[in-house]
């Protein structure tokens, strides 16, 4: 039955898909398997007008939010990406072809883009793949993408990021549809340029790092958002780089904020004790004030458990308010969210921004809706 529920994703049955998800639930199959079992169709799934592959970069994201969860919990998170998977359009297949035999060069795959030749560029990707090592075929496509975040409003360097972890992650599976996909959206979005990278090795600055988290989760809306995913995403994939090329991504992500100044949340009153039922919080969620909630949040970030139940309460929070049409960021910012509050524990006023910047979007996003 795994196969006839991506069979149903790939025709965009919404009705048989999330029927047949109900069924596998209730014959007791396990929902993270379920997830795990979606990945070769995943990567297709298309968000219309937008050119950002934001559903396979979300499915990777559920990976970060599933530890937050209880095994009960997990069907609803599931459910809700199985609905938003199936309902949405596909890319069309790119036929894999046989790997090339001879050397091939990154130069290569940056021309192949720059020809908008997809099926070349996924060509030479996976023949790269094998013929360097994933570690630097990797490294290389997000340097690639590092040049062009304001052009893409960080999604060349975020979308990669999590499709690659995800690929990396996934060794019992083909990588060609995830790098198939990205071919396919870096032709879209002519990312064929990898830019300069500086010479410094100066030591990351992490003290102005910090001041930098202030600006990033100031202000509202999907713009100032993505100032903190496009982070998350750099923290992720940090490991793939050396000092120098991190500190060109750090100074990217910086110039990509433009000359927006940090600004401290202001909450009228927190409550003393941290919250420890989760139909009070809902309560309190369902209203759909902000500010409200993140004080409902804020004595509970002062531990790894209380942090943990407060991503719990979010997420099942998100998850009950589902009625069938939910924006990928929905996930996508409540991921970056919580990686600040897990990330920057002894920076309250940053961790403070950033749950109200996520909780002020979904708000908003779900008003404008009615």
């Amino acid at each position: 039955m795994k196969n006839d529920l991506l069979k149903m994703l790939e025709i965009s049955d919404v009705v048989g898909a999330t029927g047949l998800f109900r069924k596998k639930i209730s014959s007791q199959e396990d929902a993270w398997d379920i997830h795990l079992s979606l990945y070769p169709v995943v990567q297709r799934v298309l968000n219309p007008p937008f050119i950002n592959p934001h559903l396979p970069k979300m499915y990777r994201i559920y990976r970060e939010l599933v530890p937050y969860l209880g095994k009960d919990d997990i069907p609803a998170l599931i459910r809700l990406e199985v609905t938003e998977y199936a309902r949405r359009p596909k890319l069309e297949n790119i036929p894999k072809a046989d790997l090339l035999t001879s050397a091939v060069a990154f130069s290569d795959v940056e021309a192949a883009i720059r020809d908008q030749d997809r099926e070349k560029a996924a060509l030479l990707m996976a023949t790269l793949y094998q013929q360097e090592g994933r570690a630097e075929l990797v490294r290389r496509l997000l340097l690639l993408g590092s040049g062009y975040l304001d052009q893409s409003l960080g999604h060349s360097f975020s979308c990669t990021a999590f499709i690659l972890l995800e690929m990396l992650e996934r060794e019992d599976q083909d990588p060609w549809p995830a790098l198939a996909t990205l071919a396919d959206y870096f032709c879209k979005g002519r990312f064929h340029t990898t830019p300069a990278v500086q010479t410094t090795t100066r030591p990351p600055r992490d003290e102005a790092l910090s001041q930098q988290m202030l600006r990033a989760t100031s202000g509202r809306g999907i713009v100032n958002l993505h100032h903190t995913i496009t982070l998350y995403s750099i923290d992720r994939m940090r490991r793939f780089f050396s000092t120098r090329e991190y500190n060109h991504l750090i100074d990217a992500w910086i110039a990509f904020m433009g000359d927006k100044t940090g600004e401290e949340l202001k909450l009228e009153s927190i409550d003393g004790e941290p919250m420890v039922d989760y139909t009070r919080f809902y309560d309190i969620f369902s209203r759909f004030q902000a500010k409200a909630v993140v004080a409902a949040l804020a004595p509970m970030l002062n531990t790894p458990r209380n942090r943990g139940r407060a991503g719990r309460f979010l997420i099942k929070a998100l998850c009950d308010m589902y009625q069938g049409d939910y924006n990928p960021h929905y996930l996508t910012g409540l991921g970056s969210a919580l990686w600040v509050a897990d990330q920057y524990q002894d920076q309250g006023p940053v961790v403070i921004n950033a749950l109200y910047q996520y909780v002020d979007f979904f708000f908003s996003s779900i008003r404008s809706m009615d």
